[in-house]
């Protein structure tokens, strides 16, 4: 039996916005719950659960682009500035001043930006997994290019004819067969590579997603899947309503956003966590590495045994830390 609260629509920053909300409503600041791609509020399920019977009012949203959120037509509707002000618009609606941020995946670049945009509206910040960075040297796009070829999955992305759109859209279940499960733990021991724009992956990782999702046969993949065949029907019933198109298109913003980001102060003033896990192998722990730099008021977790998927791999853990940082830090 899945649990979790009925959706409910906020209209926030020119859209409709589905969000899922538990807990009492209390004096301490709420945490917002920010997911990554492919995935929705869903994939916060257990933490919802967990932090709401503790006491601990939770909201996890459908992010523009996904799940019961609208999903508009211009690609620059899906720009940092965008998604961070639909947070703001939340938090409005909602009538609450301010809020603990954790986001997994690109959820967390998300919430990193947060205290950057909106400093007045955050209490705190949790990333799972993405780290906080600096703005990259380059438009990030080229670097992903020179670092791991055209078809690394950001790279294609970009493709006006929207090539991986359909990929992903005609194999749904394929897709989250593939992606949803538990990692190959690193079985070499050499150093690891220097993070380019937040990817820490290895070149020699096959990061060609759209041609491994067209190829791939479930039947030969040795891997633990991590989602019941009723959870998985969850994300395959969305993502065949909704298609992909919304989610990618956050990817299609990166150049935009670095470009429009040159003004920015990337100092972190808030109290933040970083939830490391140990067998993620596009954003290991050591891409984390110096983010103490930029993030002065920072502590580390590593969630071992875990590959990309953390608070669905390890859902009791994260939840458990999560409680703990949060009454620790605000009560």
């Amino acid at each position: 039996m899945i649990e979790m609260p009925g959706v409910q629509f906020a209209q926030v920053n020119g859209i409709r916005m589905g969000y899922y909300e538990a807990g009492p409503t209390s004096d301490k600041p709420p945490v917002i719950l920010c997911h990554g791609w492919p995935e929705i509020a869903f994939s916060w399920r257990h933490q919802i659960k967990a932090l709401s019977e503790a006491g601990i009012r939770v909201i996890a949203p459908d992010q523009r682009g996904y799940g019961s959120t609208d999903r508009p037509e211009p690609v620059e509707d899906y720009d940092i500035e965008h998604l961070t002000d639909d947070l703001v618009g939340l938090l409005d609606h909602l009538e609450i001043d301010k809020a603990i941020f954790v986001g997994h995946d690109w959820g967390g670049f998300v919430v990193w930006q947060m205290p950057l945009r909106h400093i007045d509206r955050v209490a705190g910040v949790v990333g799972v997994n993405t780290p906080h960075m600096d703005r990259a040297p380059a438009d990030p796009i080229e670097l992903y290019r020179m670092r791991f070829g055209d078809q690394m999955y950001i790279v294609q992305f970009q493709d006006p004819a929207r090539e991986p759109d359909r990929i992903f859209g005609s194999r749904v279940e394929q897709t989250f067969d593939a992606f949803m499960r538990k990692p190959v733990p690193r079985s070499d021991t050499a150093p690891a590579d220097q993070p380019v724009a937040g990817i820490g992956a290895s070149p020699r990782l096959n990061l060609a997603f759209p041609q491994m999702i067209a190829g791939y046969d479930a039947k030969h993949d040795p891997r633990t899947p991590i989602l019941s065949p009723e959870e998985k029907k969850v994300f395959v019933d969305t993502f065949t309503k909704t298609g992909f198109t919304g989610g990618i298109n956050w990817y299609r913003n990166m150049s935009r956003n670095w470009q429009r980001s040159e003004w920015l102060d990337h100092t972190v003033r808030v109290p933040s966590l970083m939830i490391m896990a140990e067998n993620d192998h596009v954003l290991p722990p050591s891409a984390a590495d110096g983010m103490e730099k930029l993030v002065p008021d920072l502590e580390k977790y590593l969630v071992r045994d875990s590959g990309h998927w953390t608070q669905q791999e390890k859902p009791d853990e994260v939840s458990a830390k999560l409680i703990e940082w949060r009454r620790r830090r605000f009560g």
